[in-house]
């Protein structure tokens, strides 16, 4: 059954049933759906950790959670590389509709994501043990991998009930004639661990791949980006943090009437890095909650609400958010107006904008104007009209790839191309709507180059009647700090927030 590897990795969503999709704004799925996980630290003497991973920061898993949570992994796990779901939105409906306890439900959270966070390091470990991988069952193969992440990185699990249960898995899945199979690969993952090579930093691009599970070529176009050194901090980098950021409704609580409010729940709370913002602990379905369903607070990220910052809105103001859905943004702009002026929200989709009018009514805030709009397509009744503009544009999502890790196989180069270029048109496009001395703001939550710094420097190229512009008087100095020539780059390892893009630019002619 042993397969040495050709030290190549060529991992592009193709075996695994992911599918690049080309145009779709995949940094914002619909949703406020909270990833949670639980891991564990590496015994001593059983299994020897991949080079440059530290088992020894994370937290345990639970001790004996039940065959039924793997099954209901299993489910989710093929739901996302197999039928294209987002992780967040697939894990939030199983988990509603299977009868597990609070326990079993975090180890099913734990497998489904860190599987998919190590999924090619995972895959890599495998071919060790295994002659043809991609011959196998699907269903076996996915038991496989899922087991694999169980002896990597959940130590709290015996070797023996992790090999014993994927075998009554496969079993239960009417492929008993592939429990040997199964038996075989898992038992000699743990008997022979330094059967597998790692590559070595020497490898480069290789090396990032394989040790912290990003394609190659991502990790290649990191690292022409950034040093070797920081491109390997970013594809290290996984958030512990644990918390939700929340935000007050700004037309009913100052930051400190709002800190009140939360002083009575039985949530853990900080103060976020950003004005408004508050991170939450201890909160369970938070989007149930009868303040949020009343309209007290958001869930917003700390990022988002700095790229809505960097606008700088006014009372009385007309402002277009172009591609809005599903609305915290405008939401954001809105409640700093203090309900004067107008929001127009864009999306080209129908079903997007409802979730923008949702919003609305459970803020009750009626300064937004929601319309299905297709912001490519120029609008000239509109032209020199707005004071100011906010383009939160399509993007590979790769900032958030830390907190959503299917990301990061759904992106490719060709799709950061098809990316790039509707991220032009829509600059073209957009900028025709800022007045003369209006601002205009070009956010991603994306790390590339060519979707961020390099696309603000051909704009203004392009379009000399506009010209970088500072970031806002009331914007934090730690952040205008990092501010450089063409924006603001925000890096999850280095800023504790999201990863983000943020250009200011002001129309002077």
């Amino acid at each position: 059954m042993e397969k040495k590897p050709d030290r190549k990795s060529s991992f592009d969503g193709k075996k695994t049933g992911f599918k690049p999709q080309n145009g779709k704004n995949f940094s914002r799925p619909a949703g406020n759906n909270q990833r949670f996980s639980h891991s564990g630290t590496a015994r001593p003497g059983t299994r020897k950790p991949a080079p440059g991973r530290k088992y020894a920061d994370r937290k345990p898993a639970p001790e004996a959670p039940s065959s039924n949570s793997r099954r209901v992994a299993l489910e989710i796990f093929e739901d996302v590389i197999r039928k294209d779901a987002y992780a967040s939105l697939s894990l939030d409906e199983r988990m509603r509709n299977a009868n597990l306890s609070q326990l079993d439900k975090r180890f099913c959270a734990s497998i489904v994501y860190r599987t998919i966070e190590n999924l090619i390091r995972i895959d890599y470990a495998l071919s060790f043990y295994l002659k043809d991988a991609d011959a196998l069952d699907p269903k076996v193969r996915d038991i496989l991998r899922i087991s694999a992440c169980q002896l990597l990185f959940h130590d709290r699990i015996p070797d023996n009930a992790v090999v014993d249960e994927a075998v009554k898995l496969t079993r239960a899945l009417g492929m008993e004639g592939l429990t040997g199979l199964t038996n075989a690969v898992l038992r000699s993952m743990v008997r022979e661990p330094d059967k597998i090579q790692w590559p070595g930093k020497e490898e480069g691009a290789h090396y990032l791949s394989i040790l912290y599970s990003v394609p190659e070529w991502l990790a290649k176009t990191l690292m022409d980006a950034y040093s070797a050194e920081e491109a390997e901090k970013i594809c290290a980098y996984r958030n512990e943090n644990h918390y939700t950021v929340i935000r007050p409704n700004l037309t009913r609580f100052s930051d400190e009437e709002f800190e009140k409010l939360l002083d009575k729940k039985v949530w853990a709370h900080e103060k976020g890095a950003v004005p408004h913002a508050f991170r939450i602990r201890m909160a369970s379905d938070i989007g149930r909650d009868a303040d949020y369903l009343g309209g007290n607070f958001s869930i917003q990220g700390e990022s988002s609400m700095l790229a809505v910052q960097a606008l700088d809105v006014k009372r009385g103001m007309q402002v277009l958010d172009c591609c809005a859905a599903p609305g915290g943004k405008t939401a954001y702009l809105a409640e700093q107006m203090q309900g004067t002026g107008r929001v127009y929200a864009w999306d080209v989709h129908d079903h997007r904008v409802n979730l923008i009018r949702a919003q609305m009514r459970r803020l009750k805030i009626d300064n937004i104007r929601p319309v299905v709009r297709d912001a490519a397509v120029f609008k000239e009744d509109l032209a020199g009209t707005m004071d100011a503009v906010l383009l939160d544009a399509p993007c590979s999502g790769l900032g958030v790839m830390d907190n959503k890790p299917d990301i990061k196989y759904r992106a490719s180069e060709e799709s950061v191309k098809e990316l790039s270029a509707l991220q032009e048109k829509l600059l073209d496009v957009c900028c025709q709507y800022v007045k003369r001395n209006g601002t205009l703001v070009y956010s991603t939550c994306s790390l590339l180059p060519q979707e961020n710094t390099e696309q603000v420097k051909k704009f203004l190229a392009r379009h000399p009647e506009f010209e970088i512009a500072p970031m806002p008087q009331n914007f934090d100095e730690q952040w205008k700090a990092r501010t450089t020539e063409y924006g603001l780059q925000l890096l999850p390892y280095r800023d504790g927030v999201e990863g983000f893009f943020i250009a200011r630019m002001r129309r002077v002619k």
